[in-house]
């Protein structure tokens, strides 16, 4: 499964909840479906998590709060992961997609084939899940929706961006606020 498929799955079940993304995934999940639920962190790589568990922990009464992360920006800021499973939001799903490598540089292997994030997240306390087909991803995320705590999904995808996606030019504020007045209405 290619990273651009996974986001088809997130974005056709999501549609009504926040979801956090950053770097490539930004542009492809853009590129798929541009909504006002979406918050792009643009040239913020390792953020995703963080900006994700900030809003769970937030408001706990939004059902769910959607989190992409690609292996690369993950290993960035690896401790999304014991903070996440030490506060427990009982709303957040972090969707690890990894594909083995950083894409942005020339697809430089990342260290995940030898270091198991998934093992890691539940070793914090995550409900740890995993997928490698549109299918079983459809199955995870579904599950996430319903449990109570932090669930992460580890997907396993296969190397390579998208081709023919444009760029993401829009303003980080513009994006923000989108997404702000999108929250607020809820």
């Amino acid at each position: 499964m290619r990273r651009f498929d996974a986001l088809e799955v997130i974005a056709s079940l999501t549609m009504d909840l926040p979801v956090v993304t950053c770097a490539a995934s930004s542009r492809e999940l853009a590129s798929i479906a541009d909504c006002p639920n979406h918050l792009y962190l643009l040239d913020s790589m390792g953020l995703a998590g963080s900006v994700g568990t900030g809003i769970a922990l937030a408001d706990p009464r939004l059902p769910r709060v959607v989190t992409i992360e690609g292996d690369g920006s993950l290993l960035m800021n690896p401790n999304v992961l014991p903070t996440g499973g030490y506060l427990a939001p009982p709303n957040l799903t972090l969707v690890l997609l990894d594909n083995g490598v950083y894409g942005a540089t020339a697809n430089l292997p990342t260290y995940t084939g030898r270091v198991d994030l998934g093992g890691i997240a539940e070793a914090a306390g995550w409900t740890v899940r995993r997928a490698g087909t549109a299918d079983d991803l459809r199955r995870a995320l579904t599950f996430s929706l319903t449990v109570d705590g932090p669930v992460f999904l580890h997907v396993l995808l296969e190397v390579g961006n998208a081709t023919g996606i444009p760029k993401l030019l829009e303003d980080p504020v513009v994006l923000g606020r989108r997404f702000s007045d999108w929250l607020a209405a809820r």
